[in-house]
């Protein structure tokens, strides 16, 4: 079993995904928009050319993300996705990059469970927590 995080951008997903592959490297695995869709009346209306379903790869994860209802209203809430690299300079870069346009919640810094650990909003609303992993002794 395995648990993938699915991310409704409502109306934005195509500006995510192209987001996180400047970003953060993210690898898109596949795409369908809604103009594609065998069944039309599942499709909100004016969504053609809008993300119905697509996955992408951030490191070895998988999530999948969608226009969802094409509201314009994306809400994350609840949720952050936590991604863990071997060292600061790479943590760095990484906050900086979903730093762009979203929010800090709490800027990198040495806790005692990392050499280095910060939180961002990314410009979507999706929480980010970045950590640099410890060392191993």
């Amino acid at each position: 079993m395995k648990v993938e995080p699915y991310l409704m951008f409502d109306g934005r997903c195509q500006e995510a995904l192209d987001f996180y592959r400047k970003s953060i490297g993210a690898e898109v695995t596949g795409l369908m928009r809604f103009k594609e869709c065998p069944e039309p009346k599942m499709c909100p209306a004016g969504s053609g050319e809008k993300v119905m379903h697509a996955s992408f790869r951030v490191g070895d994860t998988t999530l999948m993300a969608s226009d969802g209802r094409c509201e314009g209203r994306p809400n994350f809430q609840g949720i952050s996705l936590t991604i863990s690299v071997p060292d600061t300079a790479k943590a760095q870069r990484l906050f900086a990059a979903l730093s762009d346009g979203g929010k800090v919640q709490m800027p990198l810094t040495k806790t005692f469970y990392s050499p280095l650990f910060g939180m961002v909003a990314d410009r979507f609303g999706v929480s980010w927590m970045i950590l640099t992993e410890a060392p191993r002794k």
